[in-house]
């Protein structure tokens, strides 16, 4: 089995390199570039190519794949709204994924968000080393004995719910499923969820009905002074209706560790580029709101078990043996 890998970082390489010791019939080959309809011809000779989140596999990327003669994508994510999954199925590339490679390592960070976003560690940080020792500002709020909100109660989900059960909340979820194993979380409709919660933490998958389920509307059935966490998917939130939110006072505070149109910055160091967009420009002008690198999932446990699943999928994709929970198409 002869891999492409692309987008390859120095972490990715490590980490992949340390689980290939135990499959040495895999062979891969580490690009720095990202997939795009060029670099994808570059797959000619390869039986399967590694993509991550941040990777745009639309139809014409797709094409040129298949016209390589690769016949599997293997992603190193859970998330798979950024493949075209109906261009995948006409061009026959079986496409798998890792779905849940550390559910509490993203649920951690949610937390620290949380936490960080509601006792402005992020400014007093700052403060404190110019010698301003000054409170005023960082006025916080107990979550203790306050109510989280859980949108989705996945295997993410539901490790951010036992963790705001451990700091002493009241926990409410939303979920076309509810997950039985949750026996001191309530479940309610979406919007209940939304009016009765201090802290809301989004942790569901991007699909068209939910697309920008944050959004004005929603916004205005938040209690006043609410904590919105996102570390799911940027297009979750409708990020204009957000803006126009905090401008108004509306949240506590905010923390993303992912927003719409995040795809050009995703791992990259752009410190002397001018940004396009002004979404993060003017995210970041807000004292209340914290934006972290879509780093959630990013601890060594994690890693290790993105690896290994991926190499065990393209294992078993040419054993013909397919686990069922990772097959996407």
């Amino acid at each position: 089995m002869k891999i492409l890998f692309y987008d390859a970082k120095p972490y990715d390489i490590d980490s992949f390199e340390k689980e290939r010791k135990n499959d040495p019939d895999i062979e891969i080959e580490y690009l720095t570039a990202d997939i795009s309809v060029r670099t994808a011809a570059l797959a000619k000779g390869y039986d399967a190519v590694c993509a991550f989140v941040s990777s745009q596999l639309d139809a014409d990327v797709l094409k040129e794949l298949a016209d390589a003669g690769v016949g599997l994508l293997l992603m190193r994510c859970a998330g798979f709204n950024n493949v075209d999954l109906k261009a995948a199925k006409e061009l026959k590339i079986t496409v798998l994924r890792v779905p849940g490679y550390s559910p509490e390592a993203v649920a951690e960070h949610a937390m620290a968000l949380a936490m960080a976003v509601n006792r402005r560690i992020h400014k007093e940080y700052i403060k404190v080393r110019e010698n301003n020792f000054s409170l005023v500002g960082l006025m916080g709020i107990n979550f203790h004995g306050r109510t989280a909100g859980i949108i989705g109660t996945g295997k993410i989900g539901a490790a951010m719910a036992k963790i705001c059960r451990g700091f002493g909340m009241r926990v409410i979820a939303y979920d076309k499923y509810p997950n039985s194993s949750l026996e001191f979380v309530e479940y309610m409709e979406l919007g209940e969820v939304l009016s009765n919660s201090d802290l809301i933490s989004l942790h569901c998958p991007l699909t068209i009905e939910n697309y920008h389920m944050i959004n004005k509307e929603s916004i205005a059935r938040m209690k006043q002074d609410a904590v919105l966490i996102n570390t799911s998917r940027g297009e979750l939130v409708d990020t204009d209706d957000l803006i126009a939110s905090i401008r108004n006072h509306k949240f506590h505070g905010v923390g993303l560790d992912v927003y719409e149109e995040e795809r050009e910055n995703v791992f990259e160091n752009r410190e002397d580029d001018i940004l396009e967009s002004s979404v993060v420009a003017r995210l970041l002008s807000f004292p209340n709101v914290i934006v972290t690198s879509h780093q959630a999932f990013f601890t060594e446990e994690a890693l290790s078990a993105i690896s290994r699943t991926t190499l065990s999928n393209a294992k078993d994709y040419e054993n013909g043996s397919l686990n069922q929970d990772n097959i996407v198409l």
